[in-house]
């Protein structure tokens, strides 16, 4: 698409069709995100990781809205995000992302359900971690994040090496930990399967669902196998020389990329075309360029 007529933010930032869609990601995201705790997360008394949850265990003792404390709790972390995570272009997302957020949590509250949907706690925490792995996913499509334990995470793994899954790890603990104090323990452990769905849900929404099998395939019958594929299949193959450990013997190994549904195929033409043959199917996780989705999507 065309560039939008550029709105100039400083020096060299503009809004491009690119940017527009980024955002409009990052809003409808953080707007599943706030339906999710308003409607299943909040009645519940089940707490989210990172800065809501904190402003969720706060405002079960003070009363003080959860957007306004997570906009407070976020402040800090914005001035360490400046300073360590790329500057404006990284505040700009960031904010957004977390203001419209704040602001969906707030402000809808009398035209949504007092206490929820059900009373529930196993529906409460699939439907929340569902809804709010959703809008995170968004948020990250858009090449944003939603404050809080992100901003914390990429710090400590940029500053102290700390790996982004340990840093959620003690982050998502310690929440967890003060809502099993605040509210229950079981709650705290249904708050646990909530985060664990979503994450499951923010993966599949981030990385979409364009999912592929690799394959290994060592073959004898190179030649043959690879113009099979390509006319059967209609999927490319790379000739890969390789020389076994073993017996020294120089092979060609193939490498392909198919969907699921055509793996029993591919079996069976190795199969009949190699019965000797060595193959590995491997899970990839996204496949992007011809013959899959665009890279530019």
């Amino acid at each position: 698409m065309g560039i939008l007529t550029p709105i100039r933010l400083s020096g060299e930032f503009r809004f491009t069709w690119r940017a527009a869609r980024d955002y409009a990601l990052i809003f409808a995201g953080a707007a599943l995100q706030a339906l999710a705790l308003r409607v299943f997360l909040v009645p519940a008394q089940l707490a989210s990781g990172g800065v809501s949850g904190l402003a969720q265990i706060l405002n079960h003792y003070s009363g003080w809205p959860i957007g306004l404390m997570v906009v407070l709790g976020n402040l800090p972390l914005f001035i360490l995000g400046w300073r360590f995570l790329g500057g404006p272009h990284f505040v700009f997302r960031t904010a957004f992302a977390v203001l419209a957020f704040s602001m969906l949590v707030d402000i809808p509250v009398p035209v949504l359900p007092e206490g929820g949907i059900t009373d529930d706690l196993i529906l409460n925490a699939l439907y929340g971690g569902v809804v709010s792995g959703f809008g995170f996913g968004l948020v990250y499509r858009g090449q944003g994040t939603s404050g809080g334990s992100d901003i914390l995470a990429r710090i400590l793994s940029n500053w102290r090496g700390i790996s982004v899954s340990q840093s959620y790890l003690f982050t998502d603990a310690l929440i967890i930990l003060l809502a099993g104090l605040s509210f229950s323990w079981e709650n705290a452990l249904y708050a646990l399967v909530m985060l664990y769905v979503s994450g499951l849900a923010a993966e599949a929404m981030s990385q979409g669902l364009n999912v592929a099998r690799t394959a290994l395939i060592v073959t004898q019958s190179p030649d043959q196998l690879t113009e099979q594929i390509i006319a059967i299949l209609d999927r490319g193959v790379t000739m890969l020389p390789a020389r076994g450990g073993y017996t020294q013997e120089v092979r060609t190994v193939l490498y392909c990329v198919v969907m699921p549904s055509e793996v029993p195929r591919l079996k069976a033409l190795v199969h009949q075309i190699d019965e000797k043959a060595f193959m590995v199917i491997g899970h990839a996780h996204e496949a992007l360029g011809e013959g899959f989705r665009s890279l530019s999507g």
